[in-house]
């Protein structure tokens, strides 16, 4: 196994499910401050004991060699002074393969696909000076193909690394997120095993909480998730795990505390713009509209990404404001023509606006195309209602069934989902079926943002009928 106490920040972790892991989190979005990157918790005695933070820069190395979130301005730090150093060292492969990861992370959160030209040069170059051994750059180019939705490409990468150095923990995660955006969850699931066996900490627990999300089990993903906040030593990576807990709070409707996450995931690291834009998604759900604007364009001026233009301009929308509305629609457009021009595949998100508020036909012919590409259970569910949309219902049932059967991989506990494959449904007149999954979407989250069109589908299906009722055999009995 590999030594853990040299690639990444973590110390011993709690273990997950602990009692007093959850305590942490409490803490942390309850009633805690951070100084110097330590979480300091107010209403229990006990406190971690914690070394000073590492110098900026360095802790960014930390982060980005062992796959985990850093900081904005760490990165920028990192990526400096690498820039610099490599000028005098040109031959340095490792500092070739850390600049071409910083510069990944930089484009993933920043939403600046243009970071990621700058990256595969760099891995590629580091790979010419050190072919033989080199599990760092090929680990950064399957984290590159990820960022970029080549799936396929980072499987490619990721695979490679692993045949290199298999007992290397590192060369896990990009294979995990590669099986899971091409729909293969039983080889996530393989990895995300083997990663366990080599590595326990905070960074293996939120990727374990990825999985088991994409499996249907929120509660397990959930106590992952409060345990690797309550480990993580770096605010930025406290903050995106955060982050991520309150997306699950909200994807089972609990808008409260999905709020509380993100508006704790901001307060340690201002930067967590995803979390801005989760924000948004909890205060439009809970009324205040004014805020929830204002969240999504704080997180679109720092992290322009197409799906935040997309929220934003369906909020604007459903308020009537339908020039607001193309405004954003535009600026998803730009985004996602800038994203083609750094190698990044927004198509997904393209579709999904298409069939809603564009062209269908459109939105069919790109999502086929991206079916091809990589076939996950998100692009199922496009593709399922972009069909449906084009009046292709029989065809879009297919894909539908895909994103929602847990015989198919669809194991997700999506609202969204189980609302376009009920309203497909009900257009192919299989009316017991189409109320069962609305039903099921107002309960996996009664606030999703589909809820009114779902509430009216039922009212007009009203109640169950004679014939929908299943015969008893009277034999039987």
């Amino acid at each position: 196994m590999e030594n853990q106490a040299t690639e990444n920040q973590e110390e011993a972790p709690a273990q997950p499910g602990s009692s007093r892991a959850r305590r942490v989190l409490i803490a942390s979005v309850a009633g805690s401050v951070v100084l110097g990157g330590v979480l300091v918790l107010l209403p229990w005695e006990w406190t971690a004991t914690r070394a000073p933070a590492p110098a900026a820069g360095s802790q960014a190395l930390t982060a980005v060699t062992a796959g985990v979130p850093a900081s904005l301005p760490d990165l920028a730090a990192l990526i400096g002074e690498r820039e610099t150093h490599l000028r005098a060292h040109p031959r340095d492969a490792q500092s070739w393969a850390v600049l071409g990861s910083a510069y990944v992370e930089q484009g993933r959160r920043t939403a600046d696909a243009g970071y990621y030209p700058r990256a595969d040069k760099a891995l590629r170059t580091s790979l010419k000076v050190a072919a033989r051994g080199n599990t760092e750059a090929l680990g950064g180019l399957a984290a590159l193909a990820n960022a970029r939705r080549d799936f396929r490409a980072a499987r490619t990468w990721a695979q490679a690394a692993r045949r290199l150095a298999p007992g290397r923990w590192t060369t896990y995660p990009p294979l995990i997120d590669a099986y899971t955006g091409l729909g293969d969850h039983k080889a996530a699931q393989a990895a995300l095993e083997r990663l366990m066996e080599l590595r326990s900490g905070p960074a293996v627990m939120a990727r374990a909480a990825a999985v088991y999300r994409d499996q249907g089990r929120r509660e397990d993903a959930a106590a992952q998730l409060a345990d690797a906040a309550a480990g993580a030593l770096a605010p930025a990576e406290q903050a995106a795990y955060l982050e991520r807990a309150g997306q699950l709070a909200w994807e089972r409707g609990d808008r409260e505390d999905a709020l509380r996450h993100f508006r704790e995931a901001v307060r340690i690291d201002p930067d967590q713009r995803a979390a801005q834009a989760g924000q948004g998604r909890a205060l439009a759900a809970l009324g205040r509209t004014t805020e929830a604007l204002n969240a999504y364009r704080a997180a679109l001026a720092k992290q322009p990404c197409p799906q935040y233009a997309l929220e934003l301009g369906e909020l604007y929308e459903s308020l009537g404001l339908g020039q607001a509305a193309r405004v954003q629609y535009d600026v998803l457009r730009a985004r996602v023509r800038s994203a083609a021009e750094g190698g990044a595949d927004e198509e997904l998100v393209l579709g999904q606006f298409e069939a809603d508020h564009g062209d269908p036909r459109a939105a069919v012919r790109r999502l086929r195309v991206e079916w091809a590409r990589q076939p996950g259970i998100a692009v199922a569910d496009a593709l399922g209602w972009a069909l449906h949309r084009a009046g292709e219902h029989e065809e879009a049932l297919r894909f539908a069934v895909t994103a929602t059967d847990r015989a198919k991989g669809g194991a997700v506990r999506s609202a969204l989902y189980m609302y376009h494959r009920g309203m497909i449904e009900r257009a192919l007149k299989r009316h017991g079926s189409a109320r069962r999954h609305l039903e099921e979407a107002l309960r996996i989250n009664p606030y999703f943002s589909a809820v009114r069109a779902a509430r009216a589908a039922l009212a007009a299906l009203g109640e169950p009928s004679m014939e929908e009722l299943p015969v008893m055999d009277a034999k039987a009995e």
